[in-house]
């Protein structure tokens, strides 16, 4: 059926509540062809850890209907995998967060499923927190992380509190792809639910459980204590979840010298203080940078709507310095092994867990402190697996860190996935310790860089919207697959890395070599110069990702760093004029 007869078929199926289908109507009547098609030439897909799009009806949108489809697939394949389950529920900020949460619990509940919902917004951290400690077989979060107003999304997750993956992930997929009819879907009305004790609300007790835990991971605790006030902060949770959780933890390791975006604490889905509510940008600090400013603060923290991700912002003479998500991981980690070393207190067996397109830098500083160092495809799904993947199999092992260039962290393993609130403690501990020894995280970074070198990373987005967009990233892939030349910005491919056949090949010998890891559309490519390149399509967004790693270890600082900024402008210029010839 073409989309425009689904479209009509929607708009008169008495299934669908009247505003849905007055929705699609009133686009029937406007005859906006472009809209319809886009929201109805595929039904929304099930990526590798949930759905997530744009909120509205249609097959293509975010809405009951899709949450309602995706829950009975989880149900589906619990009830077959366990004989008895129950799931953890958290939602956010966004608009119908909460509604999409409890129409989660409806399905869920249809299927004689057990619930443990909060009772209020809440970080990702806490839904994962939520999983282990209710000893669930399962979890859903409800959001779109960092992405514009129009989003929302669900996640799963699996009984470890780590997003779900292989299999699990795969048998969602096929029992999401196997319903074609919204109505044979099972739902039970929610306060039906409740009176029937399927659904259980979650309070405070459980949030107060996970902030004692992550107080115990303070680094230097005597001198959060003793000079704690000495740091002046400004915090912004961007209308999100994260302004009681990160609070409580500054405040729990004596960090109480803070300053909040008043305009941006309370939750509200629409942002309407930012264009987007993603920290990694500049822009959405702009309200703490003014604030940190005003009040001649030392730091500027923000977080997003689910608080997974954080950015910052420092005051450096008379500019203002944003670091990126891979030097505020590089300055995490060697805080917590140099922190942890001087007071005798590393693990026998201590390792790290980051992504492969995240910096190498962090590699050089596990490696020369003899932290072990495990590397994982993209997003904290693989992270966590890895974690638990250790804990199952060689459990003398005990984790210190995990990370990702995404602005994602994690410095415990009480929860699987990364987190806002206890990093966000971490950094302002570590801001407070650099500013005893007279330095600033820029200044520390130097330190780091005039030690091991000099890193640079960049991340271009190649954004590619509907039908013709999700061609032309196929096509954008095939060709650095397929038909790529043998150099990139005049440096000269040696090896490359296909995640998707899982082969690492030379390129001047045509060896090949397995690589053990899970398939993935991902393209790895080695220069001859050291550089790295990493490709792959977003499984969340409509765009393509190029990650750029450059590196140069001779001479002054500020001269690598030069060099650096120069190759890798000539090798992203390069990248755009490849990518737009497919």
């Amino acid at each position: 059926m073409k989309a425009i007869e689904k479209a009509k078929a929607w708009a008169q199926n008495n299934y669908f509540s009247e505003e849905s289908r007055k929705e699609i109507q009133q686009l029937l009547d406007k005859n906006d062809t472009e809209e319809l098609i886009d929201r109805f030439y595929k039904s929304m897909e099930f990526g590798t850890g949930g759905i997530r799009g744009v909120i509205g009806a249609g097959e293509n949108r975010m809405n009951y209907y899709n949450v309602r489809k995706a829950t009975q697939a989880l149900a589906t394949v619990l009830n077959k995998t366990f004989d008895k389950s129950k799931v953890a529920i958290g939602y956010d900020s966004r608009n119908f967060s909460l509604e999409f949460a409890k129409e989660t619990a409806s399905v869920l509940a249809a299927n004689d499923i057990e619930v443990f919902i909060y009772d209020k917004i809440n970080p990702v951290a806490l839904l994962s927190y939520s999983v282990r400690h209710h000893k669930a077989q399962a979890g859903v979060v409800i959001t779109a992380s960092h992405n514009p107003p129009e989003y929302n999304g669900y996640k799963v997750y699996w009984d470890d509190g780590a997003q779900v993956i292989p299999p699990h992930d795969q048998n969602i997929i096929n029992a999401y792809n196997e319903i074609y009819d919204y109505s044979t879907i099972k739902i039970m009305d929610f306060e039906i639910a409740e009176q029937k004790g399927l659904v259980h609300w979650v309070g405070e007790e459980v949030e107060n459980e996970y902030y004692k835990r992550i107080k115990t991971k303070t680094i230097r605790p005597e001198l959060c204590k003793k000079r704690g006030t000495e740091l002046c902060l400004v915090y912004t949770p961007i209308h999100g979840t994260g302004l009681i959780p990160c609070t409580t933890a500054l405040k729990n390791i004596g960090l109480t010298n803070f300053h909040l975006v008043e305009e941006q604490t309370s939750p509200d889905g629409n942002f309407p203080t930012v264009k987007s509510p993603n920290p990694e940008n500049p822009e959405a600090l702009k309200m703490a940078v003014d604030l940190m400013r005003e009040k001649g603060a030392d730091i500027a923290f923000g977080t997003d709507p689910d608080d997974d991700r954080i950015g910052l912002a420092i005051p450096q003479k008379d500019k203002i310095v944003y670091l990126s998500g891979n030097q505020i991981g590089t300055l995490m980690l060697h805080y917590i092994i140099t922190g942890l070393k001087e007071q005798n207190r590393m693990p026998e067996h201590p390792y790290f867990v980051k992504t492969i397109v995240t910096t190498r830098l962090q590699d050089k500083i596990a490696n020369h402190f003899g932290v072990r160092v495990e590397n994982t495809l993209t997003g904290f799904k693989w992270i966590c697996g890895k974690v638990r993947e250790i804990e199952q199999n060689d459990s003398k092992w005990e984790f210190l860190f995990g990370t990702e260039e995404s602005f994602g962290y994690l410095n415990h393993d009480w929860v699987r996935d990364k987190d806002g609130c206890a990093p966000i403690a971490l950094l302002a501990e570590m801001a407070l310790y650099y500013k005893t020894k007279g330095m600033d995280m820029a200044s520390a970074l130097d330190k780091i860089y005039e030690e091991f070198g000099f890193h640079h990373e960049d991340l271009l987005n190649l954004h590619y919207f509907g039908k013709e967009g999700s061609e032309k990233i196929q096509r954008i892939m095939h060709m650095f697959r397929e038909k790529r030349p043998e150099r990139f910005a005049g440096d000269k491919i040696t090896a490359v890395e296909d995640y998707q056949s899982g082969l690492l090949t030379s390129v001047q010998t045509g060896k090949t070599k397995t690589m053990n890891v899970p398939k993935s559309n991902v393209l790895g490519f080695h220069f001859e110069s050291g550089n790295l390149l990493y490709c792959r399509p977003s499984g969340t967004e409509p765009k393509i990702k190029f990650y750029t790693m450059i590196k140069e270890t001779e001479g002054l600082l500020d001269d690598m760093k030069r060099k650096a900024h120069e190759k890798s402008h000539a090798l992203i210029d390069f990248i755009k004029a490849e990518a737009d010839k497919a």
